[in-house]
């Protein structure tokens, strides 16, 4: 990491880089808390820890600010861990190899885990410091964002003493978020039945690669081709075409992360095997052509496999129904805000068992009505295709006001320092602050960031000029609070 050695704010930046170290997976994030609580400790904070895992870091003001109301700071601890195929990382021990990329900061790989690390580096900066002259502070740093807002669900209310809170989980510098979508899980299940393959039949894995991917919430838009839906239209065109029987169907790694790679065992007459070799090939150019510039590195392709008992025919046109009838994508767009996704599902993850299939379907909304609606669509889809639907109960959105104290103060500050005001937006992703607002009625949020790239996926990097601006505007906001 010498490459990073010189990089400002200094304080910041090595809590970062000590961050990324630790392994901090959604549901692995025991060692980073610690290591956290121990910051916070040698900054000479109060520190609480609550059932689910959560840490609430407490300073006292600085001199002279004792009697301005506290200021909670929030952020998440743990990553999306998300590697190309061939990187040799092991999420669950290996540090991220972070290294420097010219003006940005990105990974060897995988996942970076500025979401929500640099949120986190920034708030124990912000503890740490000995020249910010803030009021009373509290850090909330929260556990599994990432994959069930685990920690905001099982916030406490009443733990919180502050009436404001500043959430550090936005993704671009200059921007003001001030609302966010719900969301909803839809899990599709159908029991299989296996059967013996064919006689002399070989075995070939199909393989849809090389996708962007993406947040399924901030990217849902941008047209980026879904792994898990093209490897169900490139089925659909061969299976019954080339007489291919179906072992197994797998894509995707995280519910909201748009899947950038899928894979299908199937099963084929050898005689067969030219035939199905050159249609795939001219599917491939046809979904490169149609996905363009918006995907250009899409490849589809045959390798060799270990032959596996497969789906019987029913099960196998089952399954491929359901990935091209679910929905996925964006189903309305804002009436009130140009640009923003109101309504939106991705199909996420699809995993073949010995005895079942299951999809998952991530729902987001920023209205409950259409979030209920659409969830509901996706049970009725399923159950035609013989698959029975559970869900979560899913999360609240986050109901923007910005007329409130706390916007025209960070909009104020934000004018001050850099000369212009804030675009001040709602999100169609989820943020912590809509279970926050929940549990306590009243509290004035909103959400700043630096700018940052490709979150959910290897191709995830940092702004190091963006960050540097970033902490000028945080300190700026702490003193005039």
């Amino acid at each position: 990491m010498s490459d990073l050695a010189d990089l400002e704010p200094k304080l910041l930046w090595n809590y970062f880089l000590g961050l990324s170290r630790i392994p901090r997976g959604s549901k692995n994030e025991t060692a980073a808390m610690a290591w956290v609580v121990d910051q916070a400790i040698a900054a000479g904070c109060e520190v609480e820890r609550d059932a689910v895992g959560n840490a609430l870091l407490r300073k006292k003001a600085a001199p002279g600010r004792e009697d301005r109301p506290a200021i909670a700071l929030q952020a998440h601890v743990d990553m999306v861990c998300e590697k190309n195929e061939g990187t040799p990382h092991d999420f669950a021990k290996d540090p991220i190899a972070v290294y420097r990329d010219g003006d940005r900061v990105r990974a060897r790989g995988t996942t970076l885990g500025a979401d929500n690390g640099i949120g986190v580096a920034a708030a124990l900066a912000a503890l740490a410091a000995k020249d910010v002259r803030h009021p009373a502070l509290e850090v909330l740093v929260t556990i599994d964002e990432e994959t069930g807002l685990t920690g905001a669900n099982g916030l406490q209310p009443g733990w919180l003493r502050a009436r404001r809170l500043l959430n550090l989980d936005s993704e671009e510098e200059g921007e003001l978020t001030i609302g966010c979508a719900g969301g909803v899980d839809s899990t599709a299940t159908r029991r299989v039945t296996r059967v013996a393959p064919g006689a002399g039949r070989k075995a070939l894995r199909l393989k849809v690669s090389g996708l962007k991917g993406g947040h399924s919430g901030i990217d849902i838009g941008a047209g980026r081709g879904n792994a898990v839906r093209l490897l169900a239209e490139v089925l659909e065109a061969v299976v019954l075409r080339h007489d291919l029987q179906l072992a197994s169907v797998r894509g995707g790694n995280k519910r909201n992360a748009i899947a950038r790679e899928a894979s299908a065992i199937v099963l084929v007459d050898p005689a067969r095997e030219a035939a199905l070799a050159a249609d795939v090939a001219r599917l491939a150019g046809e979904w490169r052509a149609a996905l363009g510039a918006l995907d250009p590195n899409l490849a589809v392709g045959l390798e060799p496999a270990q032959p596996e008992a497969v789906l019987s025919a029913a099960d196998a046109r089952a399954v491929v129904g359901l990935l091209l009838a679910g929905p996925h994508g964006v189903e309305a767009m804002s009436p009130d805000i140009a640009g923003l996704v109101q309504t939106s599902t991705n199909m996420g993850i699809v995993e073949t068992h010995a005895d079942r299939v299951e999809v998952n379907f991530l729902t987001r909304s920023a209205i409950d009505a259409s979030k209920r609606a659409l969830a509901a669509r996706i049970a009725a889809v399923a159950a035609l295709a013989g698959f029975e639907v559970s869900g979560s109960n899913g999360y609240p959105g986050w109901k923007p006001e910005p007329r409130s104290e706390l916007v025209k103060l960070v909009d104020g500050v934000h004018e001050e320092l850099f000369g212009k005001r804030m675009i001040v937006k709602a999100i169609h992703a989820g943020l912590e602050c809509g279970l926050i607002g929940e549990k306590y009625p009243g509290m004035e949020m909103a959400s700043i960031g630096p700018s940052m790239w490709d979150v959910h996926t290897p191709d995830e990097q940092v702004s190091i000029p963006s960050v540097q601006s970033f902490w000028r505007f945080l300190v700026g906001i702490l003193e005039r609070a």
